[in-house]
């Protein structure tokens, strides 16, 4: 598999300086380069702090600035950050108001997340929310529950806006719990991930099948199936979204179609206008739409659908005006 890169060992680093090259009016280098943050932090506010294995870009970096998050760490390939990096990262955006972390659901994330909360916890105001947005519930190698994917997106942007505006730790912890039994995300992939160190695909497809209910770290779905058409394709994926959703009066629903990084536009617009299609046929009309390519696994070809269904305030924080490199309206 060729790459643009001069070692697998020096790709998420040399990445994440070119990276703040391109957005340093918004974005900079914290703890002596172990983070990104927000280059020009609010005082007082919440510091809304994320981060993962290098290989979803623009996950979570592409999210920092105005109206999300103030920091992000990254760590290797598929590899969660360090405590350190968080904790450093801690100490240099928390204003006073504390520090809220927004974590998905992977076993190392959690772990180390936690790891660096407890350290941090004699000098810093700490609580979590914990991204559980994933459809494909089964087992899995890197999790216990549901996994944290393309949801991780609302989360951030609604957390960050509510934040913005002033709110507490303890009632931003309050609205990410909320959120979490009406957010629902699910993915399909045509080909697996190359992951530089090994050069070797996380699983093998063949040219006539598809893995339904991919991870976003190469992991294999629920089911592998043949590779069916596009109007099968989405039916497949929103079908258990929509079993797994409390549709009800007085919600609104947000649809995003999420490019797992291999997988070009005309593709995934067509997905989202089959997707919408599916919803409305359903009853749920869609208020806003996002698509492009968010949450991603390296290489893989493939998406996900992500379905929110927001309460009026939640609605409002996701309209709110946000300043990042990847979201700005």
């Amino acid at each position: 598999m060729k790459r643009v890169m001069n070692s697998g060992q020096t790709l998420v680093a040399e990445s994440l300086a070119g990276f703040v090259a391109a957005h340093e009016d918004l974005v900079a280098f914290g703890g002596g380069g172990r983070f990104l943050r927000r280059r020009a932090l609010k005082p007082g506010k919440v510091a809304l702090i994320s981060g993962g294995g290098g290989g979803h870009e623009p996950l979570h970096g592409g999210f920092i600035g105005t109206g999300m998050l103030d920091a992000a760490c990254t760590g290797h390939i598929f590899t969660s950050p360090t405590p350190d990096q968080i904790l450093a990262a801690m100490d240099e955006t928390d204003t006073g108001a504390g520090c809220l972390l927004v974590v998905k659901n992977y076993d190392g994330d959690v772990m180390n997340f936690e790891m660096a909360a407890e350290m941090a916890a004699p000098r810093h105001r700490i609580d979590m929310v914990v991204v559980e947005d994933d459809a494909a519930y089964g087992p899995s190698v890197r999790s216990r529950g549901r996994r944290g994917v393309a949801g991780t997106i609302v989360v951030e942007k609604i957390l960050g806006a509510a934040a913005e505006r002033g709110d507490d730790l303890a009632a931003l912890k309050t609205l990410g719990e909320g959120l979490s039994p009406r957010l629902r995300s699910m993915g399909v992939a045509l080909r697996g991930v190359t992951v530089p160190d090994n050069a070797r695909e996380t699983f093998a497809l063949g040219s006539d099948e598809m893995e339904i209910g991919v991870g976003i770290h190469g992991e294999p779905g629920l089911s592998r199936q043949r590779l069916a058409s596009a109007d099968e394709i989405v039916r497949l994926i929103c079908a258990p979204i929509l079993d797994q959703l409390p549709v009800a009066e007085g919600l609104h629903p947000l649809l995003i179609v999420n490019g797992f990084g291999g997988t070009p536009p005309i593709e995934l617009h067509l997905a989202y206008g089959l997707a919408r299609r599916f919803l409305e046929a359903e009853g749920v009309m869609p208020r806003r739409s996002l698509v492009g390519t968010f949450v991603t696994s390296l290489d893989m070809a493939g998406f996900s659908v992500t379905l929110a269904l927001l309460t009026e305030e939640e609605f409002a924080l996701w309209c709110a005006p946000v300043a990042t490199p990847v979201l700005a309206w």
